[in-house]
């Protein structure tokens, strides 16, 4: 592993105020803590200035991350010039005898800091598929936009909103399912609701009547929802293809796409699709369409192919003919244009797929980590709508679920009923959250390095002089264990790194508000 300029400090992480992060920090399971014990552990670390000053320097490149990675090796100082290693410094002489490195994860409930990381490099990845830069050209600006959700299908009838738009413009929000009648399901539930439901109800998505709801279609949908997308993309550039031969010319379909998981605990995918031109002398050239493509070609070829592609499952001990996978009946498909005339704006699609990048399961109340024979008998409550998909998961998923194991293990085994347990955490959703096809944009891990290619540059700018030789620092690190030392720590790491948000933010906004001098 390497690791570059992993003890630079972070900036506005000095005197930090001493609040409490919603994170749960991993410490040792046979100490007992409570938030008192908490803050004196705080304030005894930061009674020392020297030590205090040095730990706070040295945790800056993780602060904020609720389960922070640690490191135990040791770093060298290598000169670019002639590689020799000019001096090495081991873990044990730093403070706590690790590293400490960011966990990553992209949830924000698991680790609000990491997420919002990624956050940014998903509004960086899908807004330079909008604008160009990053690599990308700016003529992609022009190229014919659509921002589209693909919704799945009903699986039964659930508490929702029900929005309206009053003659004045204004929206009001309407009763859930109202009824004049009563209307009596097969196991006796009354089907109506009456209630006017708000954002954010803790009601919102669960069924009107649990064992009417079809829990196994549902998570058998979430386990192959990937491979309808896929499916459903290659239909559309098929159909793509077809239409700009009419016209003489040849188009390519660039997308990126997020999963935003649902309060009844379904995946929808919202995507923003271009329409490129090709060059022969260079396919993996971005070039901008003829004339012949439009936006219009582009949402016929979207909606075909989203209402004309759906398969069946392979056959399960539980439904042998399998369950029918295909796409629900409500697809928007809106244009991306940068004038705010009624279309959706470029910054606007960027934000939006950025935010439910870092979303999970939560909006349904579940929230684990993967489960296993130990575990998830926790979680498989009969009573609640997240305990029946988890239970759904874990049965259909059961060993010697794939009647035909020659077609199940074909893709890579994304046909498979067996990863429904692997994945029953995520209600058997088991794909990447945030995809792109190839030619969309830039990559996350393009922008990653970007970043750290910044901190290396400035640490030699800042440290360095012209008459010094340039120098790499290069760590040889192996895994000692996950989470903060103490709970104290935790508590000044994330509110030193809070603080710096915040003073990022505040400067954010100074320099939008500044008139630019014409």
């Amino acid at each position: 592993m390497t690791v570059t300029d992993s003890t630079r400090p972070v900036s506005g992480l000095q005197d930090p105020l001493i609040v409490i992060n919603p994170g749960r920090p991993t410490i040792d399971p046979g100490k007992r803590h409570n938030a008192a014990s908490g803050v004196e552990e705080a304030i005894q670390r930061a009674v020392s200035t020297a030590d205090y000053n040095a730990w706070l320097d040295h945790t800056g490149s993780a602060g904020g991350c609720v389960r922070p990675i640690q490191l135990r090796g040791e770093s060298h100082i290598v000169s670019e010039r002639t590689g020799r290693i000019v001096s090495t410094r081991h873990t044990d002489e730093m403070p706590d005898g690790v590293i400490y490195k960011a966990c990553g994860n992209r949830r924000a409930a698991v680790c609000p800091s990491c997420a919002e990381t990624y956050r940014g490099d998903t509004y960086q990845l899908v807004l330079a598929g909008l604008q160009g830069g990053k690599g990308i050209p700016a003529t992609v600006a022009q190229h014919p936009s659509a921002f589209v959700t693909f919704t799945a299908p009903t699986f039964g009838p659930v508490h929702g909103t029900r929005a309206i738009r009053t003659p004045d413009g204004q929206i009001r929000n309407r009763p859930c399912r109202p009824r004049r009648n009563p209307d009596p399901c097969p196991h006796g539930v009354d089907l109506r609701c009456h209630q006017t439901h708000r954002d954010g109800e803790k009601i919102l998505g669960t069924p009107l009547c649990l064992d009417c709801y079809d829990h196994d279609h549902q998570v058998v949908w979430n386990a192959l929802s990937g491979e309808l997308w896929r499916r459903t993309m290659d239909r559309a550039k098929e159909i793509l293809r077809a239409e700009a031969k009419k016209h003489g010319a040849s188009v390519k379909l660039s997308y990126g796409k997020v999963a935003e998981m649902q309060a009844r605990g379904v995946a929808h995918f919202h995507a923003l699709m271009r329409l490129d031109g090709v060059n022969p002398l260079d396919p993996s050239m971005i070039e901008p369409p003829t004339c012949a493509a439009t936006f219009a070609m582009l949402a016929d070829a979207i909606r075909r192919a989203a209402t004309s592609t759906r398969f069946r499952s392979l056959p399960h001990p539980d439904n042998p003919d399998g369950w029918l996978i295909e796409w629900g009946t409500q697809l928007d498909v809106r244009p991306v244009r940068q004038a705010v005339d009624g279309a959706i704006t470029e910054t606007a699609v960027a934000g939006y797929l950025a935010k439910y990048a870092t979303k999970g399961a939560e909006a349904t109340g579940h929230s684990s980590a993967r489960l296993t024979n130990a575990t998830v008998r926790r979680y498989t409550n009969p009573h609640t709508h997240a305990g029946r998909l988890v239970d759904a998961c874990w049965r259909l998923g059961r060993p010697g679920s794939d009647l035909d194991q020659a077609e199940a293990a074909k893709n890579s085994g994304r046909l498979s009923y067996r990863r429904l347990q692997r994945w029953a955490h995520m209600l058997g959703f088991g794909g990447h959250f945030s995809t792109k096809s190839r030619q969309y944009s830039t990559t996350l891990k393009t922008l990653r390095e970007a970043r750290a290619n910044w901190r290396r540059d400035h640490h030699r700018t800042a440290d360095h002089t012209d008459d010094v030789e340039t120098t790499l620092i290069v760590g040889n690190f192996t895994y000692a264990g996950t989470g903060w030392k103490t709970i104290g720590d935790a508590l000044l790491a994330n509110t030193a790194a809070a603080k710096a948000r915040e003073h990022r933010r505040l400067l954010k906004d100074v320099i939008d508000e500044t008139p630019i001098d014409e």
